[in-house]
């Protein structure tokens, strides 16, 4: 359900991450160490541009960017990142989140209080059994026998987890959906950071009882997970108009697509380089493209509209992707606005930043400059996305060729195996990845 405030001065209602908004909490810490994960080494040597995929079934392991080779997978890795589930999982799922920065609690429990304000429970971790029991039945009613596992980057159950029920069970050709759409360091080459990891850490990296793990495409742009959020700004407006009389969409309405805010330098290294994205790199281009389709195919092409930023952290020195949300909230009154729709466009489902910055910060920034505002869902469970990302799954499965593969932007479809230097943590350089050729 959206969340909506109707320019009252406080919000009705209470962030690929959950973490706090905290320069404590960045999206640049190494692989996390916590029981079952090793702590990662803070540098490694970068490897061989070209190098065979590691880690990958034979049909990805030379590189190419769409794999038209059938593979038959043992089961789905669904990666997560993981939150708290009680008070007393606060400071240890932080200090994973921020592990190897040397944080100490008494910092993190300062920034701890968007959790303590839900009891301690981060809504993440249940969205995620949700949506393994979506995506389980979606598979049965399509007769295929694939089985979802689930493994967090940050908290129970983690990959390792994950990879040992693998084991116990024999399956050996994993295919991973991360629950992260777009592309940059942290919501994807920070996902096959951690495949590579856990496979060392569990020692089925190699030998006898060897796992590979290949990954589905970053999913942007596939139907299913867009048209979530095409109703959602049909309904968002309609909802506005409805009950704002007289409200011109025109002229007083404007659509923020909001995302996660990142360093402005990840940003650049985003996608791979021979694409030229520019300054925001592959990953704001990939949300500018999405949200030009959504508002054509909401009927919404009339609708002033922007894509704003939220949920940054990082010392203020750092440059990172602007502008956040509630300084473009602010500012919609001097340009006639009355209303404000919100799409957490950048999100899977409503976790902790949807709740905390959203829900809570912008739509109250909004109410106190008077503007009528409304939050649409994120996709969630919505039988679409869950659908889409089964179809993501059978492209692997079956060796679709490229021109059947559905993306409605221009980018798309986007890379089977990311490409060498795609998504550069400028500030760590390059850790071991599987799901991408070296480095």
């Amino acid at each position: 359900m959206a969340a909506v405030n109707l320019g009252s001065t406080g919000a009705s209602g209470t962030a690929g991450t959950d973490a706090p908004r905290t320069d404590a909490a960045g999206t640049d810490a190494p692989a996390t160490a916590h029981r079952g994960h090793k702590p990662a080494p803070a540098a490694s040597a970068p490897c061989a541009i070209g190098a065979i995929v590691p880690g990958a079934t034979p049909a990805a392991q030379q590189g190419a960017e769409h794999v038209t080779e059938p593979v038959a997978y043992d089961a789905i890795l669904l990666a997560g990142f993981g939150g708290p589930e009680g008070q007393d999982d606060v400071i240890p799922f932080l200090r994973n989140v921020t592990s190897g920065r040397g944080i100490p609690d008494e910092r993190l429990e300062e920034v701890a209080h968007h959790y303590r304000h839900f009891g301690g429970v981060s809504p993440i971790n249940e969205q995620n059994r949700q949506l393994k029991a979506a995506l389980e039945a979606e598979l049965a009613s399509r007769g295929i026998d694939l089985p979802v596992l689930w493994g967090n980057r940050n908290w129970d159950p983690y990959l390792n987890d994950a990879l040992d029920e693998a084991r116990a069970a024999g399956y050996s050709k994993l295919i991973a959906i991360a629950t992260s759409a777009y592309s940059s360091y942290s919501s994807c080459r920070q996902y096959r950071e951690d495949f590579a990891d856990a496979l060392a850490d569990t020692g089925l990296g190699e030998g006898p009882d060897a796992i590979q793990i290949d990954k589905v495409r970053q999913f942007f742009d596939h139907p299913g997970f867009v048209r979530p959020f095409v109703e959602g700004v049909r309904d968002g407006i309609a909802g506005l108009e409805a009950s704002v009389p007289g409200l011109d969409r025109t002229t007083e309405v404007e659509v923020l697509f909001a995302t996660h805010s990142i360093p402005s330098t990840d940003a650049a290294k985003s996608g791979p380089a021979e694409r030229g994205f520019g300054e925001g790199g592959a990953y704001a281009a990939q949300h500018l493209a999405v949200a030009e389709v959504v508002m054509r195919e909401a009927g919404a092409s009339d609708v002033p509209w922007q894509l704003v930023f939220q949920s940054r952290s990082g010392p203020p020195s750092m440059p990172w992707l602007e502008p956040d949300i509630n300084d473009a909230i602010a500012e919609l009154p001097a340009a006639g606005r009355k209303a404000v729709v919100i799409v957490p466009l950048g999100f899977v489902s409503d976790h902790m930043e949807v709740l905390w910055d959203l829900d809570n910060e912008a739509l109250e920034t909004a109410g106190e400059h008077g503007l009528a505002a409304v939050r649409v869902p994120t996709p969630g469970t919505h039988p679409a996305y869950v659908a889409g990302l089964v179809d993501l799954v059978l492209e692997r499965v079956n060796g679709t060729p490229t021109a059947d593969r559905p993306a409605v932007t221009e980018l798309g479809p986007w890379y089977d195996v990311c490409r060498p230097g795609c998504c550069e943590n400028v500030r760590l350089g390059f850790r071991p990845a599987l799901a991408g050729i070296a480095p």
